[in-house]
């Protein structure tokens, strides 16, 4: 969650938040990354596919057929299975930045927190 007391900057600030890691760019990376690799996986779905008619088409009969169609399900289980550990690698890698992220919230809160208390201690009590 980020810090409640977050003020409105300008457009230089920004720049500045980038230049010094203030912000990271790493959420939106990691989601054209995702979408690159869920891409790949849908070449091999559609690889998976083409060798299987290209089984079932090289030679005539029905032995063929029943040799492409274990070949085509057991392609497409396989790729089923790397979208789900694809979309698991990206999601673990935006927990570890979501949390990078809180950490600094909180270590903001408590930076300021520490520089009220020190402002009390130095400020004599009045009576």
């Amino acid at each position: 969650m980020p810090p409640a007391n977050k003020t409105k900057r300008g457009s230089n600030s920004l720049l500045w938040d980038l230049l010094t890691f203030d912000r990271l760019v790493t959420g939106p990376v990691i989601h054209f990354i995702y979408w690159a690799g869920l891409g790949v996986v849908v070449l091999f779905g559609f690889g998976v596919v083409g060798a299987a008619v290209g089984l079932a088409l090289k030679e005539p009969g029905f032995a063929s057929l029943l040799l492409a169609l274990p070949v085509m399900v057991a392609g497409l289980l396989v790729a089923s299975a790397m979208v789900l550990l694809w979309r698991a690698f990206c999601e673990f890698y935006v927990a570890i930045f979501r949390i990078s992220e809180d950490l600094r919230a909180l270590r903001q809160t408590s930076d300021a927190d520490h520089a009220l208390l020190r402002a009390r201690r130095e400020t004599p009590p009045q009576i």
